[in-house]
């Protein structure tokens, strides 16, 4: 039954005549689905066969509008169409359709097209916007935490919602600039139904290459896109792979002049990104 509801839909949305070692879906079909008055075992699996199909569409639709945009309609619907048949649902939540998209674009690159690299960084950005959602939001590092501490041995965390990028790509304006553009929910359920005649997404001029660096973040229960300066990455970045406050500020004991630090930290705290264990 799962493999029957879960295999892909031919073009025109409708389930597979064939069974994937060539016999007559009908057959297979009637071994385990009863017809009755009105619909054969065919027509009655193949709604569980649509309608699978286009729940999860409707949902990859969703969640990565940026590769979408990148690489069109039809692209992005042979790209879907692959990847959840590679990766199909296998956890009550939808949530985590797209937890394997990045790796499937590493494996698959065909999919992707001329513009891979783009459409594996926007990837990385629209994950990490998901997982900036709805995290994990530890109780966030306050002043009296760190009374009495020796910074020799003391080990900042940052949130687990919290995702550090460094990309190819200025693709956060993009992504804002996309989805200022474009009514993403609401309409996706009876678009995906009406292929290709699906509402479009707004086509925007690509980025040019530009590496920048983020952090993708939740702050009062709203997702941001804050930019930082490489230093600052650096930074985040040896404290997350666990590095005490000491080590972690050593990135800088050979520069002339020391960067505002303390200025990023009240900052940073501020937007309550760090914890203590």
């Amino acid at each position: 039954m799962a493999r029957a509801v879960m295999r892909p839909l031919t073009p025109e949305l409708r389930m597979r005549a064939k069974w994937s070692d060539g016999r007559a879906t009908e057959k297979v079909a009637a071994k385990f689905m009863k017809p009755n008055d009105r619909l054969t075992s065919f027509e009655r699996l193949e709604i569980y066969n649509r309608q699978y199909w286009l729940r999860v569409l409707e949902c990859f639709y969703d969640d990565f509008p940026g590769v979408r945009a990148v690489l069109g309609e039809n692209g992005f619907r042979d790209f879907a169409v692959a990847y959840l048949a590679n990766h199909p649902s296998t956890r009550f939540t939808l949530r985590d359709l797209g937890s394997h998209v990045v790796e499937f674009i590493d494996a698959e690159p065909r999919w992707a097209g001329a513009h891979r690299e783009l459409a594996r960084d926007i990837a990385r950005l629209e994950w990490a916007h998901i997982e900036a959602f709805d995290g994990e939001a530890k109780t966030p590092l306050t002043l009296e935490d760190l009374q009495g501490r020796d910074a020799a041995k003391l080990r900042l965390h940052l949130q687990p919602h919290l995702t550090l990028l460094e990309l190819g790509y200025p693709l956060d304006e993009f992504l804002i600039a996309l989805r200022e553009n474009t009514r993403l929910r609401g309409e996706a359920s009876n678009a995906v139904e009406d292929m290709p005649g699906r509402e479009r997404v707004k086509r925007l001029r690509l980025p040019k290459k530009k590496i920048v660096w983020l952090a993708v973040h939740r702050h009062q229960n709203m997702v941001y896109y804050k930019r930082l300066e490489q230093a600052q990455y650096d930074l985040l970045l040896a404290i997350r792979g666990g590095a005490t406050l000491e080590r972690a500020l050593q990135i800088f004991s050979n520069e002339r002049a020391l960067p505002p630090i303390e200025k990023w930290f009240r900052q940073w705290a501020s937007l309550g990104w760090f914890w203590l264990k």
